[in-house]
């Protein structure tokens, strides 16, 4: 026993334990003191309802340094003071690996909504009812229900005067390079994989490719005849229209083969993007399904048939000077200046959005109804006229008078001769008599290919 007759005790590593009693400074009735609350004698034992808190708050308080982290949040040790720690959240693309770190998810995943691990980021492409699909895919059924039409018309009246006037072949040609074009809009919104994005490479330029390869071939034509004619009456060369379909196909077979080019170097497969809609949030983030087939080679797989249409235009340009009333290349030009301004329309937009979140939709919508609307304008303006008169004003749809072509020659130069202001005449056209007569001295048969000049179209 110990003075105090208290007994002596030791703990197990030899020390006496303490006994201490536990004041709180307290303010009661504006008087300041101490008061015991508690003791400590090998335990501590506190009187919790005889404590005061700042602001009369009878509640005990949380001891910060001991709070638990939340789920999706990291311990990140105070310095200095090991049992102590803050809590800071796994944000962006982190998630918890253990209780002191945050790692990154896979490019192919993101973190669940309680950043404790990752899930696999959706994967989107664009659906058939979507909004940005369906005004491309109404554009192109009409289209093609139109080149149809046209079609059909011109096989069911396939001898009569207009139809052989317009140039049978490259018609048929030039209205398959339509057709094709507006089919390439079904290609583009199909789901991406191997077969569609082969033949996405395949159609997208070849239909434009075709079309302006026809027209490119007529316009030269018209071009090379009226040449001719203001020099000589002898014929120029390649003007039959065995030599016109060969001219074409071999322009349009350029676009092949650089397509198959391209299969060698790079065979043509579906990928997921998972940076094209990577966004800040996670829970926007998306995986987008696409042709491997970047801005660049885009430019690549249309320049050929923007360099067709570029140099048909400046055909279209040089012929404006042909006589009014020699108007084949009239509507041919006012295509081409059209199908102009919308693809120059097409370029700022297409480009213009390469950074946005709806990359995808944007350029596919963009792409496919600058694609479908330059084959409207080429129906619109070259046949649809023709089908007018065949359809609705059948009486002029007659043969008339074929001149020699010494005699069409002979018009023409003298027009030129004696009207100045002809020259000065936008997007005039070479007429078809002056044509026909040529390719009827070359094959002499008994077909009469006759002008519908004069004809209300």
């Amino acid at each position: 026993l110990g003075i105090a007759a208290n007994p002596v005790l030791f703990n197990e590593n030899g020390d006496a334990p303490g006994r201490y009693e536990i004041y709180q400074y307290q303010i009661r009735n504006q008087t300041a003191e101490y008061k015991i609350i508690g003791q400590w004698t090998d335990q501590l034992n506190l009187n919790v309802r005889s404590m005061q808190w700042p602001g009369g708050v009878r509640q005990i308080p949380s001891s910060i340094c001991s709070l638990p982290c939340q789920l999706g949040e990291r311990k990140k040790v105070v310095k200095g003071i090991p049992c102590c720690w803050h809590c800071e959240r796994c944000d962006g693309y982190q998630y918890q690996a253990d209780t002191f770190t945050c790692k990154m998810c896979r490019f192919d995943l993101r973190p669940n909504v309680n950043h404790t691990g990752c899930v696999p980021i959706p994967i989107v492409k664009l659906e058939w009812s979507s909004p940005w699909a369906v005004i491309p895919v109404l554009i192109a059924v009409l289209g093609i229900m139109a080149t149809v039409f046209v079609v059909v018309t011109f096989v069911r009246y396939n001898d009569t005067p207009i139809v052989k006037a317009s140039g049978r072949e490259l018609s048929y040609v030039l209205l398959t390079g339509i057709f094709l074009c507006y089919a390439t809009t079904f290609l583009m919104i199909s789901t991406p994989d191997v077969g569609i994005c082969s033949l996405r490479r395949i159609f997208l330029g070849l239909g434009m490719s075709i079309s302006y390869a026809a027209l490119l071939t007529k316009t030269n034509r018209i071009y090379r005849i009226f040449e001719q004619g203001s020099m000589s009456i002898s014929a120029p060369k390649l003007i039959s229209p065995a030599s016109q379909l060969v001219i074409t196909f071999s322009l349009a077979s350029v676009q092949l083969l650089g397509v198959c080019i391209w299969f060698g170097v790079d065979p043509s497969k579906a990928i997921i993007d998972y940076e094209d809609q990577r966004t800040s949030n996670p829970t926007m983030a998306r995986g987008v399904l696409k042709c491997d087939i970047s801005d660049l080679s885009l430019i690549c797989l249309l320049g050929y048939s923007m360099l067709l249409m570029v140099t048909c235009t400046v055909y279209a340009i040089k012929t404006r000077g042909v006589p009014e009333t020699f108007n084949e290349a009239k509507p041919i030009g006012f295509t081409m200046y059209t199908t102009c301004i919308i693809w120059l329309a097409f370029i700022p937009i297409f480009f213009g959005t390469s950074r946005s979140t709806e990359k995808m939709y944007i350029q596919t919508t963009t792409l496919t109804i600058s694609v479908s609307l330059s084959a409207s304008v080429s129906l619109g303006l070259l046949y649809m006229p023709k089908v007018y008169v065949v359809l609705f004003h059948p009486e002029q749809n007659v043969p008339k008078r074929t001149r020699s072509l010494k005699a069409v020659v002979t018009a023409a130069t003298m027009s030129n001769k004696f009207n100045p202001k002809a020259g000065l005449r936008p997007n005039g056209e070479a007429k078809t008599e002056l044509c026909e007569s040529l390719e009827t001295q070359n094959y002499p048969t008994k077909q009469t290919y006759i002008s519908y000049s004069n004809h209300a179209i």
